[in-house]
């Protein structure tokens, strides 16, 4: 009890007193408006509407109208960090997300799971009167721990969200979407072909949650955090926002970058005389060559048509998912909740290079080291943003959407990488409207910024554990601030993926090291340094001129780095990373077996087979006329099948999704018991490390079919299509069917997948048995 009891207590309740005081919960202060945080992923600042861009966002064109638009707001540069700062308030490495969930390390300041010193502001507010709601994208919960049997103690729920309904990985298919409802996993409502898109499902989940709201608690302020699978890859739009935007890039990218810096100081984003910094400007023995830009002019006549139709799809991705957050606020309007809800509209980082220099119509090539392949991509350009293709726009673009500053995306030396859209709209409690803001910030003043608004502090203690002071100064100064007046906040540090920068008083040092290059030395690093107050681009290296400046400045990174959790400095490559070894919830074993009529087991959990030989054995019976998958891993980007169609058995492994599917297949089978499965034996690395070896199909005791087959060595997908068995969730792996294909006339006992060393006959027999245990 918070107060003591000071009623009366008798033998008899009708000689007592009640007092009801120690038992009710807390309301929110009287007027505490509603808060909805409307989060992108991966846009830079040159990309939307308000601030010069080419890409038309009419909900953010009237948001920017009714309030304030900032132009030196900044993130971490990457997805899961920034996502850390929103949710608790803390530094990214404090939080103890220095990078993205999948690709942890096991250190302090990245070990994935957010302490118990960092209560999040979902915690905060819900103890206060606020109804709490998270829609879409998670991104901070552990990748062991996004499974049907994990721990749900990072999951919304359990971080204080009273509702959930979205995604916990990085990514996933928008139109197959890895759905989260609350504390379950779900299949999506509908599909494409009844006019399914992620970005609409979310909005669609997002009215109703606060429509339930208003039946049952209307006088309750809420927290809403609104998080579309937009801008992330892969850029699906539908086919009339993406045409909307047919010829508007044919210029190119160099040619957008001059065009919109005139644009952006022509709207006051960005002082006069602000320079635009070039292309690849980190030197070469730093350089990361993933990351490289082609000049446009350097380019064929293929590659323009297909560059340039890559950033229409990616521009009606984004005002497709803006009209989408329109309708949450047109709803708001009409119910009269919009005049006091503040409205905190922005993007997690600077626009993503991970489509390399030459796109992709398979973003997971780049998580498996794989180049991608022009021919491959122009075929697939009439179905850009469809569910046939997972694509995303090159390099090229991630530069020209983040002008006018160095790099990107994972950058987080440069402002190309950290300084990101924010509009903040309020009607009740900002009297300016249509004003530009230009006082340095960062996503940990979000947090902070909040609470001063609602009138309430972060606790010393929370639920008897001590907390981590919050870093971040609250912005409501802002809201009647001019323009141009001094910010309040003093420093600042960043660290993403081995690089390093500072930002102090106006001045910023930023170490050369480009992100996960692979090439350590970080002692003998390079230090940049740019005063910020008048080179709002950072393209004037002053180093030179002020080696005591970058000596503070470099000596005050490392007092951040220490206190902050920031050390070690770790630049390995996506897919070292990704393929790192992390603790499990359940010991690594040679085999797993599974059953059918189990929800699709997610890969972080599933067995891995990755880079290794294998082997899959289905104990089934089958009647005549039985079909379907009797066991599906991934998708048609990714992923490999067992399954039963036209009487024959087909094993598929569809290697990033390059034409043709790799497939081996049985004579005619007879009804009856049967064991059926496949083996493939690794024997070398290719030219790109994936797995090359030879592929067996057994029909009981019986080699059917064999031939030479290549693996990936990187996930099927960065999360999402688990492993099912009966049935293939979400995105089918394999043209040949369609999902879910379940499996009819006859009965899976259970399938089991063999990473030892134990030969395929011996495993046949003794899985057979083991499944006829159970």
């Amino acid at each position: 009890m918070s107060q003591e009891f000071s009623g009366k207590i008798a033998l008899d309740v009708r000689d007592s007193v009640p007092d009801w005081g120690p038992y009710e919960l807390k309301r929110a202060p009287e007027g505490a408006p509603n808060v909805l945080v409307v989060l992108f992923d991966d846009t830079g600042m040159a990309a939307w509407s308000p601030y010069g861009g080419r890409i038309n966002m009419p909900t953010l064109d009237k948001l920017a109208e009714r309030g304030l638009t900032y132009t030196q707001w900044h993130t971490t540069a990457l997805c899961s960090p920034t996502r850390s700062c929103l949710l608790t308030g803390r530094d990214h490495t404090t939080n103890r997300i220095a990078s993205i969930m999948e690709t942890t390390n096991g250190f302090p300041g990245n070990s994935g799971r957010i302490p118990d010193e960092c209560a999040s502001i979902g915690h905060i507010l819900q103890d206060n009167g606020y109804s709490t709601y998270w829609i879409g994208k998670d991104h901070d919960v552990p990748e062991e721990d996004i499974a049907a049997g994990g721990s749900r103690s990072r999951w919304p729920l359990q971080m204080g969200f009273d509702r959930f309904y979205g995604f916990l990985g990085g990514e996933t298919n928008n139109w197959y979407p890895d759905l989260v409802e609350d504390n379950h996993f779900i299949e999506q409502p509908y599909t494409p072909d009844d006019g399914y898109h992620l970005s609409k499902d979310l909005a669609d989940q997002a009215i109703k949650m606060l429509r339930d709201q208003q039946a049952s608690n209307p006088s309750k302020p809420w927290y809403m955090w609104f998080c579309p699978g937009a801008n992330h890859a892969p850029h699906h739009s539908p086919k009339e926002y993406a045409e909307k935007y047919r010829g508007m890039f044919d210029d190119g990218y160099d040619a957008y970058r001059t065009w919109v810096l005139e644009r952006m100081i022509e709207k006051g984003i960005l002082p006069e005389g602000t320079e635009l910094t070039p292309f690849n400007p980190i030197l070469e023995e730093q350089q990361n060559p993933i990351d490289h830009v082609k000049p446009w002019e350097e380019l064929n006549d293929d590659e323009k048509r297909l560059f340039s139709r890559m950033a229409e799809v990616f521009a009606g991705f984004s005002e497709y998912t803006d009209a989408q957050v329109g309708r949450v606020i047109d709803y708001l309007e009409e119910t009269g909740q919009l005049e006091n809800t503040i409205v905190f509209y922005c993007a997690d980082n600077g626009a993503s290079g991970e489509g390399t220099e030459s796109g992709s119509v398979n973003e997971n090539k780049y998580f498996n080291n794989y180049p991608d392949d022009l021919a491959e991509n122009l075929s697939m350009i009439d179905e850009l943003g469809s569910p046939d293709t997972y694509n995303h726009y090159p390099t090229g673009w991630a530069a020209a959407f983040s002008t006018p500053y160095q790099m990107f995306k994972r950058y987080a030396q440069y402002a190309g990488g950290t300084c990101d859209p924010l509009v903040i709209s309020w009607p009740k409690g900002i009297q300016a409207t249509g004003e530009l803001r230009h006082q340095y910030h960062h996503v940990t003043d979000i947090v902070p910024t909040v609470l001063d608004i609602i009138g309430l502090e972060m606790p010393e203690v929370y639920r008897g554990v001590e907390q981590v002071p919050l870093p971040g100064v609250s912005m409501r100064y802002t809201f009647d601030a001019d323009p141009d007046a001094p910010t309040k906040k003093k420093r600042q540090y960043y660290t993403i993926g081995g690089t390093r920068g500072i930002w102090q008083d106006g001045w910023k040092a930023a170490a050369t090291h480009a992100p996960m290059n692979g090439k350590g030395n970080f002692d003998k690093d390079a230090w940049e340094l740019y005063h910020v107050d008048v080179d709002r681009s950072e393209s004037k290296d002053l180093a030179d001129q002020y080696p005591e400046k970058v000596e503070e400045l470099v000596a005050a990174w490392f007092e951040e780095a220490h206190k902050n959790h920031g050390l070690p400095m770790d630049d390995r490559s996506v897919m070292e990373m990704l393929t790192t070894p992390r603790p499990q919830a359940e010991p690594p074993r040679d085999r797993y077996i599974y059953y059918p009529d189990t929800s699709p087991v997610p890969e972080g959990v599933a067995v891995n087979v990755r880079g290794r030989s294998f082997k899959i054995v289905a104990d089934v019976t089958i009647e005549e006329g039985a079909e379907g998958v009797l066991f599906a891993h991934g998708s048609r980007f990714g992923g490999h099948a067992l399954f039963i169609k036209d009487d024959r058995l087909h094993y598929v492994y569809n290697f990033l999704g390059i034409p043709p599917e790799q497939t081996f297949v049985s004579p005619k089978l007879t009804p009856g018991k049967h064991v059926l499965g496949m083996e493939f034996t690794r024997e070398e690395a290719g030219p790109n490390k994936e797995s090359v070896g030879t592929t067996k199909l057994y029909v009981d005791d019986q080699l059917v079919d064999e031939g030479p087959m290549r693996a990936q060595v990187g996930k099927f997908t960065l999360c999402g299509d688990g492993l099912c068995v009966g049935y293939d969730s979400a995105d089918s792996v394999s043209r040949s069917y369609t999902a879910p294909f379940r499996f009819t006339g006859g009965k899976i006992l259970g399938v089991a997948v063999d990473v030892g060393k134990e030969q395929y006959l011996d495993l046949e027999m003794e899985a057979a048995a083991a499944l006829a245990r159970e």
